[in-house]
């Protein structure tokens, strides 16, 4: 039975990890029910990741059991058994992208013909077409998955776990790409799921998420099961402190909050979930005027397929933080790797301090003096075979090496240490391979990598996604103390608008175009999103574009 007395679909019991000297999990009892939708939050490397492991057949627990209806688990390895249960929709993508939509879905399971051996195409698309009619879905089968948005790959996933008579879908992390009106529909398919009877677990760090979509929530905090109850009986405050293991203050009043519509310019005491713990403890540097320009972002236009940029203007002012937000094709992204050197635009002029930087190139770019936090870190944001002290200093070798050129280890542990420890970047020594770290402190390596060789203008994508309550709130201060210190400007893109708080000014996007601006911290969080669906008018008599750029 589960925690709320339905009969457990799938049951863990006293289930043990190791890696090394590191316990991963410590005797952890979970299960799951049918037509259950079971929340599960924990800090970065609490063992979310370790646990969804063991639940989709990846790895073996050293200790305790996994049980699906009663039964015991089928042996590690045989995936196609463990799928008949358990299907998981990982948060960066498993789809084949040169593969069509029908072939992804049944990749490893393809129905044969008449023939013994030959693939039947025609009948793989055609149960492929009925399962999507089924749950509602409209996506051609013989689609190939490079075309399609990152909401139509996760649906192929999900397909691929209904094709399989998955009784289970574990959902990890599936809002992290995912605009705002593309969630509310994922809501609906996990409703849809649960009512069919699938069990649905579903590992999120937006707290604000799993109030809405699940009826039960589980804790993990150092490996242990510290919380397991209804979300009904809990509020947002009782989730975090279960995840830090501290009872969290509200902020004083000189914080800035993303307020509620009705109260503007009053910081809340009690902020809105998922928002609190970043929202109600990260001070700004709103109090401080800004200083002179270093950058300024003249008549932009890219034809990106992230998203479009048409004639874009804007300045960001020494020790100022700009927050720049839209939906998730608006030109948010592209502004930020056009900036930094990530890509090219096909038009329009990028300046720091004056000086020209060129487009599309961005060994230049860090050379002029702006660091780059990336939107995929995988992909951009770390090398994952090196160690952490290798990557954080990645940028500042030339500083660190004697006078014969030798960059010795020890320098670079010692470089690396201070900012390791200003981010609570949590690793086995300097050289552990950054690919083992847990994805919250893979991302605190990439910040202190580009906060390592002191830039004069941070451009940052999103930096908290995937990233815990407490570890997000470390991030933003540390972008926040950057500005008001050093005098560095802040760049900061991103749809998650509990990372507006530590700004000055919000531009908003709307197709590609500064749509208007919010000038006066705290920020309306109704009126932010109703300007990023463009449905805001900008103040009468104003330009937002030309507000943007002076």
């Amino acid at each position: 039975m589960t925690s709320t007395g339905r009969p457990a679909l799938v049951e863990v019991t006293g289930v043990e990890k190791r890696f090394g000297t590191t316990r991963a999990l410590r005797g952890v009892d979970l299960s799951i029910g049918a037509g259950q939708c079971l929340g599960l939050v924990g800090r970065n490397g609490a063992g979310k990741s370790t646990l969804v492991s063991i639940l989709s057949g990846l790895s073996e627990p050293d200790a305790g059991t996994v049980r699906f209806d009663g039964a015991p688990a089928p042996r590690v390895g045989d995936i196609q058994r463990w799928r008949e249960w358990i299907a998981t929709v990982f948060q960066h993508s498993m789809i084949v992208p040169h593969l069509s939509v029908a072939e992804n879905v049944f990749l490893g399971a393809s129905p044969h013909g008449a023939t013994p051996g030959l693939v039947s195409w025609a009948a793989m698309r055609r149960r492929t077409r009925d399962i999507m009619r089924e749950w509602g879905f409209d996506i051609a089968p013989q689609t190939p998955c490079r075309e399609l948005s990152v909401e139509q790959l996760q649906v192929v996933e999900i397909v691929r776990a209904l094709a399989r008579g998955a009784r289970c879908v574990l959902l990890d992390e599936p809002t992290a790409a995912l605009e705002r009106q593309a969630v509310v529909r994922l809501f609906d398919r996990v409703r849809q799921l649960t009512e069919a009877g699938v069990a649905v677990l579903y590992i999120s760090h937006h707290l604000e998420e799993v109030f809405e979509i699940c009826q039960d929530v589980a804790v993990l905090r150092d490996g242990e099961l510290v919380l397991a109850a209804p979300t009904a009986s809990l509020g947002k405050d009782d989730l975090v402190a279960a995840m830090v293991g501290e009872v969290r203050t509200p902020a004083p009043p000189t914080s800035v909050a993303i307020t509620e519509a009705g109260t503007p310019g009053t910081p809340h005491d009690t902020p809105s979930p998922g928002e609190s713990a970043t929202a109600a403890s990260v001070s700004t540097s709103a109090n401080t005027p800004p200083g002179d320009v270093v950058l300024a972002v003249d008549g932009l236009t890219s034809d990106s397929a992230r998203g479009r940029l048409s004639g874009v203007s804007l300045r960001v002012r020494a020790g100022e933080v700009v927050g720049v937000t839209g939906l998730l094709s608006a030109g948010v992204a592209t502004l930020a790797r056009v900036v930094a050197g990530a890509e090219a635009s096909t038009g329009g002029v990028v300046t720091l301090r004056g000086r020209r930087v060129p487009p599309g190139r961005r060994a230049a770019a860090q050379r002029a003096g702006i660091g780059y936090i990336p939107e995929d870190r995988r992909a951009e944001g770390f090398v994952a075979q090196l160690g952490v002290a290798e990557n954080i200093t990645m940028t500042i070798t030339r500083q660190l090496a004697d006078r014969l050129g030798v960059l010795r280890p020890r320098a670079r542990a010692a470089a690396a240490a201070p900012l390791a420890s200003a981010l609570s970047l949590v690793s086995s020594g300097p050289g552990q391979p950054v690919g083992e770290l847990s994805g919250g402190n893979q991302q605190k390596v990439t910040v202190a990598r580009t906060l390592a060789h002191h830039p004069s203008l941070i451009v940052a994508i999103t930096p908290t996604r995937g990233v815990d309550v407490a570890s997000k709130e470390l991030l933003l201060r540390s972008l926040a103390d950057v500005a008001e210190e050093s005098g560095a400007g802040v760049l900061l893109c991103t749809d998650e608008l509990s990372d507006l708080v530590i700004c000055d000014r919000v531009v908003v996007f709307v197709r590609g175009e500064v749509f208007t601006e919010f000038s006066r911290p705290p920020f309306d969080r109704d009126e932010l999103i109703r300007a990023t669906e463009g449905l805001t008018n900008p103040a009468e008599g104003a330009n937002p574009a030309e507000e943007a750029a002076q």
